[in-house]
């Protein structure tokens, strides 16, 4: 799933060149790039599909050549992450209706690839020989509130737990709750199932997607999909795979894992992955000179800028075409806000 604009990593992140185009680290590689590879050694690269947003296609051609133009599929609007993985689904449907299918976002770091690719092989085989729907949770290391939860059962087919609930992202006091029963996991975005599971959930539980969908099945996979996706994917409802369908299902399972994760969302948790100097500074790839300052992120869009920062603390500091932003890190969850602000005063120009 790469369709995401990552507008809590404003400026960084802009319509259009959302976070997903980006190399963070200065490792010659975007995030979707990285996704990209890590799943080539276990994915054939014509089984790879990425689902995104029309305006991207020529960004994803650039960055991913060895794709095909059928194993892009264009979005003509955003729909949240069920009518995305709903077409993706119908698609590979058409080429192969008895797939086993892992889907992932673009967006994410997995620092123990060798111990990913395991966990993720092991779901895949699992949901070959059950009609389950797998999703990955990640023991929290923290109450973090920016996270989805999986509630975890006493029931189990091998390794994998039965899913009690989903909760979505909770305020803090839920989420020290979640974390101190130990009970409850992060939600990693990342889940595996076979074709036919996850369509039959489609069909119970979102049939304003299927119904609109199965009038077309015949057109996915041929020069007529397009069209049709276009005609129709704007009248799907906005809605989240874990709200329409996760939650709904009875047949959720879930497998604990400890990959080094880690959801690349905000400047917060770019931090907490990034060098720190002795103060716990995090300058990314710039040069920057700190007094009186400490645990502040730092990213220049130039790497040969010179930053001077004296008396911050615990900020972020984001420097990036026509934007500068000094933000508070307890506060990044108003980035969003101030984005929306920044159009309606000053014009799309800034976002």
């Amino acid at each position: 799933m790469g369709g995401g604009i990552g507008s809590r990593f404003w400026p960084f992140s802009r319509e259009s060149y959302p976070k997903q185009f980006l190399d963070f680290f200065g490792t010659g590689r975007s995030l979707l790039q990285q996704t990209f590879d890590r799943f080539n050694k276990i994915i054939p690269t014509e089984n790879i599909y990425i689902v995104s947003n029309e305006k991207y296609a020529s960004l994803i051609k650039q960055q991913l050549p060895e794709l095909g133009e059928n194993q892009i599929l264009m979005e003509p609007t955003r729909r949240n992450t069920a009518p995305c993985i709903a077409y993706a689904a119908y698609h590979i449907y058409a080429c192969n209706p008895d797939a086993n299918i892992v889907v992932a976002p673009s967006d994410h770091l997995i620092l123990k690839e060798e111990q990913f690719l395991q966990d993720v092989s092991q779901a895949l085989e699992f949901v070959k020989n059950n009609k389950a729907l797998v999703t990955l949770g990640i023991k929290p290391s923290r109450p973090e509130t920016g996270y989805g939860y999986i509630q975890s059962s006493d029931r189990m087919i091998g390794e994998f737990t039965k899913v009690k609930t989903f909760t979505e992202k909770p305020n803090l006091e839920l989420a020290k709750v979640f974390y101190e029963s130990g009970e409850f996991f992060w939600n990693s975005g990342l889940f595996v199932w076979n074709i036919a599971t996850i369509l039959d959930a489609f069909h119970k539980f979102l049939p304003d997607i299927t119904t609109r969908f199965d009038l077309g099945k015949d057109k996915f996979n041929t020069d007529g999909e397009q069209a049709f996706i276009h005609e129709n994917f704007p009248y799907c409802p906005n809605i989240s795979i874990d709200y329409g369908v996760m939650e709904k299902a009875d047949n959720v399972y879930m497998l604990c894992v400890d990959f080094g994760w880690a959801d690349l969302g905000t400047w917060g948790s770019l931090y907490d992955l990034a060098q720190k100097e002795e103060s716990g500074n995090a300058p990314l790839k710039n040069k920057v000179l700190f007094y009186e300052s400490g645990n502040n992120i730092v990213a220049l869009e130039d790497p040969e800028k010179l930053a001077v920062i004296q008396g911050l603390d615990d900020y972020i500091v984001a420097e990036s075409g026509n934007v500068l932003l000094i933000c508070k890190k307890a506060d990044e969850q108003r980035i969003k806000q101030y984005v929306a602000d920044v159009q309606l005063k000053f014009g799309k120009e800034y976002n």
